[in-house]
């Protein structure tokens, strides 16, 4: 009898512990997988044949070992781990990073390690053969490591199995440059190289060691190294202007090594953002600050596309947003979502959906049961969008018969003691949609023709009474209006509406306007709304107001909360409901010459097109030109001009003060002390961030002492930088405390600027110029 085994997943990491690949496998029914291939440079392994196992044997065979390893993936094989330092991520509003520069021009001749993925490799499949064996070919990363290799398999007949293996990657000479993850402009440091011989005899070879985008003094010389035995040799290392550096360490014919890190500007980032569609070509006044540090002066270009992004980006995020109106939201969006992916040109992930339908709809379920007016007009729409679902279309049912019998005598709806007649418009707007979206059964037909008419009695009574534009806009909207009173209200929206000096426009929100909630809404939702209240005004400026729109959009939150990420998608999909081109090229221009340029793929528009590019000589003012060829309203984007400018010590007045010492004397591996004092009003949490330089530690366990005494709230470590919060303080009870650091490079190294602000008032901002330090 032959037996057919399959394999779950094979695990091969280096760097988390073993038991996370466990956790992360998932079995699957198939047939006939497996035996592991390594690179032939390095070595090559098979793990053997699986066999049956009862559940005790493959509890053993899958207990983790003491080496730390990566997580695994469902199915597949993985692979990955850190080398060196960790590198930063973008900080936050700070000017675009350049991209990685090639490697040097000698380095095209030999080839370099340079190579060190995180993730190694995904297989979401092995089947074995008749006799339960199979292969997979993998190449192994430029990482000189032991790898271990996680494998689970089952057969038709449900048995399963694991195994655990190793295999190392090594070399018998290689080179090894301790990099840290960035380095400041102006800064010298010593970079050790270690040089390693895992042969029985010594090794004498040459060691090379040179950059890109720094100067490295004394990179040329001759190493001895014992048998089975290192050396650490030093380089100086100059970084004279920010930007990426690509360093690479050869040792004779036997290895070389390329890394890459990043200089940082010293200065304090500013950046000028403007947004828009590719409607048209869109120029655009950019001034650029005049004391930008030489080399910082970058532009990011991202387009996005419009209604069929945003849709898809909504469909990914709804469900993690909480609140009655997001749960509302997400709801409606999932029971449209069919239809307006596919007037998008899109099409539906039905399981996802199917999802999203049961999370938001055992929330709606819930907050439904005995729920106000203003409630059960929110989810009224949403639980009618699901007609297939009839617990959720008997809840819509009743929600929107509940609506429509709050209405007044005089046609509004809702309403209390100490409303103005602006919300209560509002409100009855509200109402208006919510009893409409129940017009599908003969019932709701009748309820609806009843409650409308006497709504449009009650908006042309009031009309003459709206004094702003959202006002105007929500009655437009809510389709309770026509003739006349319509053409009044929609003059009032489009006088309404303000010009940004980039082109675009919005609808500005007046004082004490607020939403039937009562709260103030935003100036992106009543862009929005006003969209939907002039979609087919040929006099409107919707081309426009969809810049303002696109721009205002935010993946992680949309336009703001559930309410108005409502107006917001049905505003976007209203104007931008055509599909978009295969492919558009899209050009970004300075005073007429292209900085850069890029191709759109429509196929892929989960993504976002990003240009960068150096923009030296952006001092002053310049015309910026963005063109997509050929013009599409749907696609949005947003440019950002970016550079670093000097720091100055801030003045006295806002009532915050932070004075800072560093250490007089600083070794490499010896800790050192660091000294904060801030002053500021009492009674308020404070935000005091250090800036450190590169290779120097935080000693968290001085940082923890902190927090046990009470001086700090929290802290947060990150490269170059250390954040404590603080807890309000008296009237005249200063902060000062002490905490330990641990320099790991030596040279002169420059400290980031270090600020204190105000958690409540974050504009209010008190900076420290940076600080050199002298390690030895």
């Amino acid at each position: 009898m032959k037996r057919y085994f399959v394999l779950g997943g094979v695990c091969l990491v280096a760097g988390f512990a073993l038991n996370t690949c466990v956790r992360n496998f998932a079995f699957r029914e198939s047939a006939p997988a497996y035996a592991l291939a390594a690179d032939d440079r390095l070595q090559k392994k098979s793990l053997k044949t699986f066999g049956e196992a009862d559940g005790d044997e493959l509890e053993e065979a899958m207990a983790p070992a003491p080496a730390q390893v990566a997580g695994g993936v469902v199915g597949g094989l993985l692979g990955g781990g850190g080398e060196g330092f960790g590198m930063r991520a973008d900080a936050p509003g700070a000017p675009p990073p350049p991209p990685p520069p090639a490697p040097p021009a000698e380095a095209a001749s030999t080839p370099g390690r340079a190579w060190f993925p995180e993730t190694f490799l995904f297989e979401p499949l092995v089947v074995t053969d008749a006799s339960g064996s199979a292969s997979v070919p993998v190449k192994v990363p430029d990482r000189l490591t032991n790898w271990r290799v996680l494998a689970l398999a089952h057969s038709r007949s449900g048995a399963q199995a694991g195994a655990v293996s190793s295999f190392a990657g090594t070399l018998p000479t290689y080179v090894d440059p301790v990099l840290p993850p960035f380095l400041r402009a102006g800064d010298v440091v010593r970079v050790p190289v270690q040089v390693v011989n895992t042969t029985g005899t010594p090794v004498t070879r040459p060691l090379k060691v040179e950059a890109q985008g720094a100067a490295v003094e004394g990179g040329s010389r001759t190493v001895t190294v014992p048998a089975a035995g290192s050396v650490v040799e030093y380089v100086t290392v100059r970084t004279a202007q920010p930007g990426p550096v690509t360093l690479r360490a050869s040792l004779g014919g036997t290895d070389s090594v390329v890394r890459t890190f990043d200089v940082w500007p010293t200065g304090r980032p500013v950046a000028r953002t403007h947004g828009g569609t590719l409607a048209a070509p869109r120029t655009l006044e950019l001034t650029g600050p005049e004391d930008a540090v030489a080399g910082s002066e970058r532009v990011r270009l991202l387009v996005f596309p419009g209604a069929l992004g945003v849709l898809r980006a909504e469909l990914s995020a709804a469900s993690g947003r909480g609140g009655v109106a997001e749960d509302a939201y997400a709801l409606l969006l999932a029971g449209r979502a069919p239809e307006l992916l596919k007037s998008l040109g899109g099409t539906a992930d039905a399981e996802s959906l199917k999802h999203l339908s049961a999370i938001a709809g055992q929330r709606v379920l819930r907050a439904g049961r005995a729920p106000d007016v203003a409630t059960a007009a929110l989810l009224a729409e949403a639980a009618l969008a699901h007609p297939d679902n009839p617990v959720l279309a008997r809840l819509g049912e009743r929600l929107s018969g509940q609506v429509a019998t709050a209405q007044r005598p005089d046609g509004t709806c809702q309403g209390a003691d100490g409303w103005t007649l602006q919300r209560l418009l509002v409100s009855t707007a509200d109402c208006a949609r919510a009893v409409r979206a129940g017009a599908g059964s003969d019932a709701g037909r009748r309820r609806a023709s009843g409650f409308g008419a006497r709504v449009a009695g009650a908006f042309e009574r009031y009309a003459s009474r709206v004094q702003d534009g959202y006002t105007a806009a929500a009655v437009l909207a809510s389709g309770g209006v026509s003739g006349s009173v319509r053409d009044t209200l929609r003059k009032q929206v489009r006088e309404a509406i303000q010009k940004r000096p980039d082109g675009s426009a919005f609808l500005p929100v007046g004082p004490g306007v607020v939403r039937s909630d009562g709260l103030v809404p935003s100036e992106a939702e009543a862009t929005a709304l006003a969209v939907l209240a002039l979609v087919d005004d040929k006099e409107a400026p919707l081309a426009d107001l969809g810049t303002s729109l696109l721009a205002d959009y935010r993946p992680e939150r949309g336009w703001g909360d559930g309410r108005a990420n409502l107006v917001g998608l049905q505003a976007a999909i209203a104007l931008f409901k055509e599909p978009l081109p295969a492919q558009v090229s899209v050009v970004l221009e300075r005073d007429g010459k292209v900085v850069t340029e890029g191709t759109f793929d429509a196929k892929a528009l989960r993504e976002v097109l990003a240009l960068e590019g150096a923009a030296a000589g952006s001092a002053g003012k310049h015309t910026w030109t963005v063109r997509a060829e050929p013009a599409v309203p749907g696609l949005g984007f947003s440019l950002t001009l970016g550079a670093y400018v000097p720091w100055r010590a801030s003045e006295a007045g806002s009532g915050l003060e932070l004075a800072v010492k560093g250490p007089s004397e600083v070794k490499v591996g010896m800790p050192a002390e660091v000294t904060v004092q801030a002053a500021s009003p009492a009674g308020m949490a404070l935000t005091l961030r250090q800036g450190l330089p590169a290779g120097v530690q935080v000693d968290r366990a001085s940082l923890d002492a902190l927090v046990n005494e009470g001086k700090v709230t929290s802290y947060e470590v990150e490269d170059g930088a250390v954040s404590l919060t603080l807890p309000p303080r008296g009237a005249a009870e200063p902060f000062s405390a002490r905490f330990r650091v641990v320099p790991t490079l030596a040279g002169s190294l420059q400290a980031g600027a270090s600020s204190l602000t105000l958690v409540e008032r974050p504009e209010l901002v008190f900076h420290v110029p940076p600080a050199t330090w002298a390690v030895r």
